[in-house]
């Protein structure tokens, strides 16, 4: 594997394939490292599901969660 940066000084950029490497299926990705730190994931809460599963669903799975919380207090 080959994991490189660099600051580009114009907007074309040449690659040589290694020898190794030819024939085989790879990947090239393209990013700004400073987009990484802007784009930070979201931690999803109940709210975001809200209207996407049914009211017999939700209360299954609040009752599931409930029932988890309380083996979460039983001493072991």
């Amino acid at each position: 594997m080959i994991r490189t940066t660099f600051t580009p000084k114009e907007s074309n950029l040449n690659i040589a394939i290694p020898q190794n490497y030819i024939g085989k299926k790879i990947e090239v990705l393209l990013f700004a490292v400073d987009e990484i730190l802007e784009d930070k994931p979201k931690t999803l809460t109940m709210a975001d599901f809200w209207n996407t599963i049914s009211n017999e669903t939700a209360e299954k799975l609040h009752s599931n969660v409930e029932q988890m919380r309380e083996e979460w207090q039983k001493d072991i």
